[in-house]
This record gives structure tokens, C-alpha cells and sequence, in this order.
């Protein structure tokens, strides 16, 4: 049997190429984003045996792991680059700016499915592009940011 266009649209997973990111409100245009994870490291705890054979060994959640995310995104010529840059040297005055970032997956239309609400984030390393003369490839600039916690919203 056909399946209706309503029912592909809540049947099949989302394209991920139609996406968009915000940085405190204001949209910036990235090719890419990765490191949107929550992990926790574990402890082992071994308990000597009260009754039976062998110790008895469990494990626990501990702290978070950093939250480090990576975004990439062309250098466009009439665009500021200063932007990115402006962020990561604020930390020379040790005074880092930290932000808000939302990372909206989009329907066919446009309109924000799920969204990745990164909090407190902060630059850590800015890469400009690699250049090569021999090469026709696009340059792309990458930052990675470290967070304090992320949390997803569908709509």
C-alpha cells in the first residue's frame, strides 16, 4: 500500500544537510557541525564478597565528559570573518564571552524540527583554511568550542 505524503513526512528520518545555526540569536551559515554528545565516565567500584564466590564489581555514572563541539564553515568574500576571530581573542583578556548556540535541524520547508541548544559555549582552537595551489577545494575555517551542557527540543 502507498503511504500518503503526511505519513512519509512522520515516517522517514530527516536530511541533515537542511540545518541552521545560531550564535546568541544571530544566524551564522556553517557547512558542518559535529560533537553534539553527552557521555559520562564510569567508576568501578569492587566490593569484597560478603557471601559467595568473588568479589562483587558494579559500575557507576561519574562526572560528565567536556562537551566539545566542532563547527566548520566556507569563508565567503564579503562576509566578515572578523567574527570568530573577535570571539577566540577575547580570551587573551581573559575574559572569555561566552554564548548560547542553537543548531536547528529543518524540515523540507524550512521550519525548525529538533533543535540542540548548546549552553555557555566558548571558543577553543580556530583553524583558517589549508591552502594549496595545486588544489580547487573551497576554504573552509573550523572552530571548536567547549560547553557547559546541551539539550534538545523537538517542536
Amino acid at each position: 500500500m502507498a503511504m500518503t505524503k503526511e505519513q512519509i513526512k512522520t515516517a522517514y528520518p530527516l536530511p541533515v544537510y537542511n540545518f541552521r545555526v545560531e550564535i546568541d540569536g544571530q544566524t551564522v551559515g556553517f557547512s558542518e557541525v559535529s560533537g553534539l554528545s553527552m557521555a559520562y565516565e564510569t567508576i568501578t567500584y569492587v566490593e569484597s564478597p560478603t557471601a559467595g564466590p568473588g568479589p562483587r564489581v558494579m559500575h557507576m555514572p561519574g562526572k560528565r565528559s567536556p562537551i566539545k563541539i566542532t563547527l566548520k564553515k566556507g569563508v565567503v568574500s564579503g562576509v566578515s570573518v572578523a567574527t570568530l576571530y573577535e570571539w577566540i581573542n577575547s580570551i587573551q583578556l581573559n575574559r572569555v564571552q561566552k554564548k548560547d548556540i542553537a543548531i536547528r535541524l529543518c524540515d523540507e520547508a524550512g521550519v525548525a524540527v529538533v533543535s540542540w541548544n548548546v549552553q555557555n559555549a566558548f571558543p577553543t582552537k580556530l583553524d583558517g583554511p589549508a591552502f594549496t595551489a595545486s588544489s580547487n577545494d573551497v576554504a573552509v575555517e573550523t572552530i571548536e568550542l567547549m560547553a557547559d551542557a546541551i539539550s534538545v527540543q523537538q517542536s
